[in-house]
Formats: structure tokens, C-alpha cells, sequence
């Protein structure tokens, strides 16, 4: 990931952004600022309003009230320069099945006023950035689901956008097309294009934004890093384990007024925020008292507890990630 606080021109920026369906309120006063270059992950649960904001942002609808300006552009006097800034890929796949690769790569080239030859050139040039040459001239019904999503960001980077937004781009991939997507993400924004990530995959934007936004009930509930974000939330703690019995029995007069013993395991949890600073306390503790641990573990809150916390609805997860504590042992 790339380093936000290096960045000072924002690629997206939203002021009091609003939109409402008859009663029903979606975005209720939302501030962002995406800097440039950078992964930005808006998170939310189903009907939060993430892809009504990727569709105000990204021109395919119009916002109620609020200031909007993208890739250097005011929304609302220049739309048609924010197009051309822009590639949008959905949740659902643009690619058309019945026709090749390559002929919806020529498609989108000639949707872009492209010349013929340079549409050709850079066609051919995505399909094998993307290792989509070989199946170029197949019908792209035949493609693999992580094959059409790649060939769908393909498309999006026909008219060279500055800014790219995702919305939910790994929806029903398997888990080696969604790695393979986060290494495609990854290397488009080392190449200095700005992507706007929606996903309820938390595992997702825990590996791949600058920037976490969750938004809930059409407000943005916290916003910052993803180490921010897990300060957020209480829980983490730092747990100590002795397999000498009177190392144990010292460690509990040492740090008696901070840890929570247990006597079975021969163990003490001690509340921390994961820090460099609160670790370095608690050893500095014991190595005062000429107390060794055998077993240091750094438990903190991941984003599941984050999205839980801030939203109160069920944590969406991967299947087959696990839900517990993030931790680190050092023995």
C-alpha cells in the first residue's frame, strides 16, 4: 500500500453529500477525501449506500445536496471531464458473453473515440497485461468468473482513467481469482491511478487501502487506517505464558494491578492497545522484577470487530476466515 500522508491533492473529494428515494434517506451528509494515488475502501452492510456514493461519484446519478469534485473536477459544472477521468467497474460484469475478448476491448475503444490502430495497440497491450491474450478470440461466455472480471477492468482502463472505482469488484470470485484481483489492484495504483474500493469483504480492504471509510445508515460512522480503525475498538490485550511456576507467581505480583490471571494455563492477560510503547511497558515490567516469559501473544481487535462495533449488524466474512482475535506470538 501506498503512503496517504505523501499525497497531497485529493482524487476525490465529497462535502455534505445527501440522496434520498421518496423517504427513504441513503447518504446523509457524507464527507470523504481519497488522496491521490491511494486505495480508498468505503464499508458498510447491505443498504448502507456504498454503491449509491459510487454512483453519485462517478456520474451515473445525481446527489441531493453536497459538493463533489473528482480527478480536479466540480461534478456539477464539469460531469463530462469527471467521465473522462474515471472508469467504473461494477458489481455485476459489463462483458459481453457473446462476442470475444478482444472484441469488447474494441468495443470500449471505439466507445472512447479511440483511432482504430491505436484502439487495436492498446487493446492487445491490456490483454496481455492481464493474461487475457491467449483467450483474446474466444467468446468471453466461455471465460472463467475471475477471467471476465479481469477482462472487465481491462476494459475500464481503455480511456487511461486517473481514477478507477470498484464496486464490490470480487463478488463470487474463489479465493485465488480474489488474490490475483488484489495483485491487479495493487499494481494499477503503483502505476499512480487512484481506486475506489467497495467491498464487504473486510479481509479485502484490511490488505489493500490507504484509507477505510464505514459508512452505516447513510453516515460515515469512522473513517482513517486500518491499525486506526482497530484502535477504535476495546478488547486488545497482550497475554503472558510461564511454564515455571514461580515465574508465574512473580509475574502476578509484578503486574498484579494491570493482569487478569489464570492459574490452569499458567497465564496473564494484560490490557493493551498493541502498541510499541505498551509493550515495551509491560517487558520493561518484568525484566525490572528478572521475570522471563516463555510465551508473549499480541491479541487486537480486526475488522470484523471494527464493522461489529460500528454498525451493530452481523460481520459478513470470508468463507472459512475466522472470526477471532488478531494475534502475533513471539516465544
Amino acid at each position: 500500500m501506498s503512503n496517504p500522508a505523501t499525497r497531497a491533492t485529493p482524487a476525490v473529494s465529497a462535502r455534505g453529500l445527501r440522496k434520498s428515494y421518496g423517504d427513504k434517506v441513503v447518504l446523509d451528509g457524507v464527507d470523504l477525501t481519497v488522496p491521490e494515488g491511494t486505495v480508498f475502501a468505503l464499508l458498510g452492510p447491505n443498504g448502507a449506500g456504498k454503491t449509491t456514493a459510487v454512483k453519485i461519484l462517478s456520474t451515473l446519478i445525481t446527489a441531493d445536496a453536497g459538493e463533489v469534485r473528482v480527478a480536479g473536477h466540480d461534478l456539477a459544472t464539469h460531469a463530462q471531464d469527471v467521465r473522462a477521468a474515471i472508469g467504473v467497474t461494477g458489481q455485476f460484469s459489463a462483458v459481453d458473453g457473446l462476442i470475444t475478448g478482444e472484441e469488447n476491448m474494441l468495443l470500449m475503444a471505439d466507445l472512447h473515440c479511440l483511432p482504430k490502430r491505436e484502439g487495436r495497440r492498446i487493446a492487445a497491450e491490456l490483454l496481455e497485461r492481464f493474461d487475457l491474450a491467449d483467450a483474446a478470440r474466444k467468446p468471453a461466455s466461455t471465460y472463467s468468473g475471475g477471467m471476465k472480471r479481469r477482462l472487465d477492468i481491462a476494459m475500464t482502463l481503455v480511456g487511461s482513467p486517473r481514477v478507477i472505482f470498484l464496486d464490490e469488484p470480487t463478488t463470487g470470485l474463489d479465493p485465488r481469482s480474489r488474490h490475483t484481483m488484489w495483485q491487479i489492484i495493487r499494481e494499477l495504483v503503483a502505476g499512480g491511478v487512484t481506486a475506489f474500493l467497495t467491498t464487504q469483504y473486510l479481509e479485502e480492504a484490511d490488505q489493500l487501502a490507504d484509507t477505510i471509510a464505514v459508512l452505516d445508515n447513510g453516515r460515515i460512522a469512522a473513517q482513517g487506517t486500518a491499525a486506526e480503525l482497530k484502535r477504535l475498538v476495546p478488547g486488545g490485550h497482550v497475554r503472558l505464558r510461564f511454564s515455571d511456576p514461580a515465574a508465574y507467581r512473580n509475574a502476578v505480583v509484578a503486574l498484579h494491578t494491570h493482569a487478569t490471571p489464570d492459574e490452569d494455563d499458567l497465564a496473564l492477560q494484560i490490557p493493551s492497545d498493541g502498541t510499541q510503547r505498551d509493550l515495551r511497558s509491560i517487558l520493561d515490567c518484568l525484566d525490572s522484577a528478572g521475570i522471563e516469559a516463555d510465551e508473549l501473544t499480541v491479541h487486537t481487535p480486526d475488522l470484523d470487530d471494527v464493522f461489529f462495533a460500528l454498525t451493530g449488524n452481523d460481520v459478513p466474512t470470508l468463507p472459512g476466515q475466522q472470526s477471532n482475535d488478531s494475534q502475533e506470538t513471539v516465544r
